[in-house]
């Protein structure tokens, strides 16, 4: 079974104009997949997975032979166990300049980044890959999330069926195989990403303490991380506590949203808010396995807010937009924080997260502090669970979150 992907067109794009492209994303996310589905029918594209230890053992030793063996168009999976083979892929773009000579995939990003963004500057495409979104899955086109933008639309969603969602989560393996539980797929997948991943990036002593940390980051989903009192609860200093967090972040496992920073703020929160990638690896971390209790708990608010702002992430990634210059959060020190904030064209869209059908017009109150910027302010939206579109002022409405 195979579910297209967002992403492809955008691959594809990038294949027609730059020598290489990089697909990255954390492991199980439908990378290769997406790549072989991509030149399915180009027999002179070859594939070579660097999982293989004598495969990746000829990359490491001699690269320049590996690149002769395995020569373009050729898909390299897992590029980052041989960073060795970027300096010689560069020689061989620059000998032979033609678009869409490697395809790279790779799950963790933590020292090859640096490595790809100094061997092969202005030759590589890079991209991020994350677990289906629910326009993927639903068949629809993925598009960037804009209030300006949104339409006209209803909803059928009930709590309950979005709180399901939440806690089967997005991976393409629990997607295509409704047959296999939740519970054994994480399982299997956390003991995997620690022993193929963790271990090749940092000596981890105590691998219950690393569990232990991406389980205290689960409970706090959505909030602002405050890696010092993280690090308390589990019992490693504050320098670990950081570079375990950085690891997840460049693994794809989570993202930060960098809060709003602007020369006229002087009491603005600089603390990012942290949120999983995947909302059913969240629930698996934090111990829920009951979507109706999760529905019912203290914890409901966040993990929501979590599958909101995960898919609004989604639906940027998989148009090829980096996030980084275009989502924030606001919050300053009295209290007053907007969820998001999209930057496009100059203007600032602010954006509310309610799991109500109602929130009414008390969800804008503090979108009023958008008028101390010194930005243009665009039309705003609060995400909730009302059945369509309703405008709650000339410049504010509600909106259904099946329209993310």
């Amino acid at each position: 079974m195979y579910i297209n992907r967002s992403l492809e067109n955008k691959v594809e794009y990038m294949a027609d104009h730059f020598p290489v492209i990089l697909v990255s994303g954390a492991r199980q996310v439908g990378k290769t997949t997406l790549l072989k589905k991509i030149t399915e029918g180009k027999n002179a594209i070859q594939y070579v997975t660097l999982d293989h230890p004598r495969v990746r053992r000829l990359a490491k030793e001699d690269p320049e032979l590996f690149l002769q063996q395995y020569s373009a168009p050729v898909i390299i999976d897992e590029i980052q166990y041989a960073p060795e083979l970027l300096p010689f892929i560069k020689i061989k773009v620059d000998e032979n300049r033609q678009n869409g000579m490697y395809y790279l995939t790779g799950s963790q990003m933590f020292h090859m980044m640096n490595n790809v963004s100094e061997s092969l500057a202005g030759r590589v495409g890079i991209l991020s890959l994350f677990s289906f979104s629910r326009a993927e899955i639903e068949s629809r086109e993925s598009i960037p999330f804009l209030p300006s933008k949104v339409k006209n639309t209803v909803s059928d969603d009930t709590i309950s069926d979005i709180f399901e969602k939440i806690m089967r989560g997005s991976m393409p393996q629990l997607v295509c195989d409704r047959t296999l539980l939740a519970d054994d797929y994480y399982g299997s997948y956390i003991q995997t990403y620690i022993e193929r991943d963790i271990r090749n990036l940092v000596n981890i002593k105590d691998e219950g303490k690393f569990t232990k940390f991406i389980s205290c980051l689960a409970a706090r989903t959505s909030q602002e991380v405050n890696l010092a009192d993280i690090a308390k609860d589990v019992e490693i200093d504050r320098k670990t506590a950081d570079s375990w967090l950085s690891i997840l972040v460049t693994s794809g496992i989570v993202v930060l949203l960098h809060p709003y920073s602007g020369n006229t703020i002087k009491r603005i929160i600089k603390r990012p808010k942290m949120y999983f990638m995947d909302t059913g690896l969240a629930c698996y971390l934090s111990m829920w396995n009951n979507a109706r209790a999760l529905e019912l708990s203290a914890m409901a608010g966040a993990m929501f807010e979590n599958y909101v702002i995960s898919e609004i992430i989604k639906g940027y990634a998989n148009n090829g937009i980096d996030i980084r210059s275009r989502l924030s959060y606001y919050r300053d020190n009295n209290g007053k924080e907007i969820d998001l904030l999209i930057m496009e064209n100059g203007k600032i869209y602010p954006v509310e997260i309610k799991m109500s059908a109602d929130p009414g017009k008390n969800a804008l109150k503090n979108f009023s502090v958008l008028s101390s910027l010194n930005e243009e302010i665009g039309e705003g939206a609060v995400l909730c669970m009302t059945s369509a579109v309703i405008p709650l002022d000339e410049s504010n409405k509600m909106v259904p979150i099946n329209v993310i």
